[in-house]
């Protein structure tokens, strides 16, 4: 697959087999990650893998429950609310293994280091026939003192972005686009 096929191809996947990714394709996956562009080469990013499915369960449950108890102020969670009340509704959509892209010092532009190192793992799964999915709904949990100890984080780290990686149940249909919004165009 080229790169513009990978592109036009990756799709947000929320439905996945069994099937767990092995160890060599998520090193893989991580090697394409590190290739992303990082402001002043700080490669301020650090990578956190769980594949305990009991564990992934665990974090979807805290997630649900934290999820639930912000819907006052947050319209998206406000929205999914009947989603997040469902006990068999799993964040991570049953896949098996969460690549979780965190921060590992403070700067400026660490949050974008670390989405740039996503989207390179994202298309490199692409290209390997593998799902993918970035899972927001993730973040709040993941950052609370326990998960971040129990996955290495860094006190002054963060977890910015998750993404599961798997093998599709099936094909995710593609989503529409937009024509790009050209807002300014000086010549």
């Amino acid at each position: 697959m080229n790169l513009s096929e990978a592109i036009r191809t990756r799709r947000s996947v929320r439905s996945y087999s069994p099937r767990t990714v092995d160890e060599g394709t998520v090193h893989h996956l991580l090697a394409a990650a590190v290739h992303a562009p990082s402001a002043m080469n700080q490669q301020a990013w650090g990578f956190a893998i769980v594949q305990d499915r009991a564990q992934l369960k665990r974090y979807s449950d805290l997630a649900k429950s934290l999820l639930r108890a912000s819907t006052s102020s947050d319209p998206k969670a406000a929205r999914y609310a009947g989603l997040l009340s469902d006990e068999k509704f799993n964040i991570f959509y049953d896949a098996g293994t969460l690549v979780a892209i965190c921060t590992t010092s403070q700067g400026p532009y660490a949050d974008a280091d670390c989405w740039l190192a996503a989207e390179n793992l994202m298309l490199a799964a692409c290209d390997l026939g593998l799902g993918t999915c970035p899972i927001g709904f993730a973040i709040l949990a993941l950052n609370t003192e326990q998960v971040k100890q129990e996955l290495g984080v860094p006190l002054h780290g963060a977890v910015v972005a998750p993404i599961i990686v798997g093998y599709a149940a099936g094909e995710a249909p593609p989503t529409p686009r937009a024509e790009p919004r050209i807002l300014f165009w000086s010549r």
